[in-house]
């Protein structure tokens, strides 16, 4: 599949989290090594008031450990391992390099703006703010105030803001007008209503299984003029797919795959 005019903007999903534990420096770094153009990551506030990458609210599926990331300091977060449920055997491996701790630990939105401003080339972050939350309207207000820090609350930022709450978009869009938005979409039926409400130049982000079984509606929402920004995209089938709806952006878990199927 050769690169072209219909060639979509690859972005990792959590990082390259196929092959590396999602939200780890470690798989952000294997992401950046591959040649994504962009990352993805969900973004929730601990306790004390830092954003930190994590997509549950719970830390039991990534750190075999109990609590929620709400009610947990960063201090506390720092102590846990988030990277061995993704290979719990590697520690049997002798043969294995030893491995930088610092690539396993919970990774704060600073660190991973920070490595994406660093680093040689442009790259695009795609971040997702999580709700319900406990902290309601306060994650877009912390998320924006640090996008001042780095300067990219303006025109020509890399970082673009998504969530399925409509609400939560509006929050970012009235504090940092020039922001991208992303409105994520999951059910056919919210479209006909979030079409008449999200702005003229929002993009808009289907999930694939949507776009499969539902194929009208990406021709839908490429008429009503909003680029789309497709998530979770893994296989030959949905990306050809996301080409053929003109797609402008795949997230995938696979990012290393993709680029090599899109011939970059």
């Amino acid at each position: 599949m050769a690169a072209g005019a219909s060639s979509p903007q690859v972005v990792a999903h959590r990082g390259a989290s196929h092959d590396n534990a999602e939200h780890t420096l470690g798989a952000y770094v294997a992401a950046l090594e591959a040649g994504a153009d962009g990352l993805e990551c969900d973004v929730r506030l601990t306790a004390d008031g830092h954003l930190v990458c994590v997509h549950d609210r719970t830390l039991r599926r990534t750190t075999s450990t109990p609590g929620l990331v709400s009610t947990s300091d960063l201090a506390d977060l720092n102590e846990l391992d988030f990277a061995s449920w993704k290979n719990p055997w590697a520690d049997l491996n002798d043969e294995a390099p030893d491995r930088d701790e610092s690539l396993d630990r919970v990774l704060t939105l600073r660190k991973l703006l920070e490595t994406t401003a660093d680093y040689d080339r442009r790259v695009e972050v795609a971040i997702e703010t999580k709700h319900p939350t406990r902290f309601g309207g306060l994650v877009e207000k912390r998320l924006v105030e640090m996008l001042r820090d780095f300067g990219w609350d303006q025109a020509g930022s890399p970082v673009r803001v998504m969530s399925f709450s409509f609400t939560a978009l509006q929050r970012v869009e009235r504090m940092a007008p020039d922001v991208r938005i992303v409105q994520l979409v999951d059910r056919p039926q919210y479209w006909p209503m979030l079409r008449r409400v999200i702005g003229d130049d929002w993009i808009v982000g289907p999930g694939i299984e949507l776009l499969r079984e539902h194929p009208r509606l990406g021709t839908r929402i490429s008429r009503a003029g909003h680029d789309m920004h497709v998530w979770t995209v893994n296989t030959v089938s949905d990306l050809r797919l996301c080409q053929e709806l003109g797609v402008k952006a795949v997230i995938t878990d696979r990012p290393a795959y993709v680029l090599e199927t899109l011939g970059r």
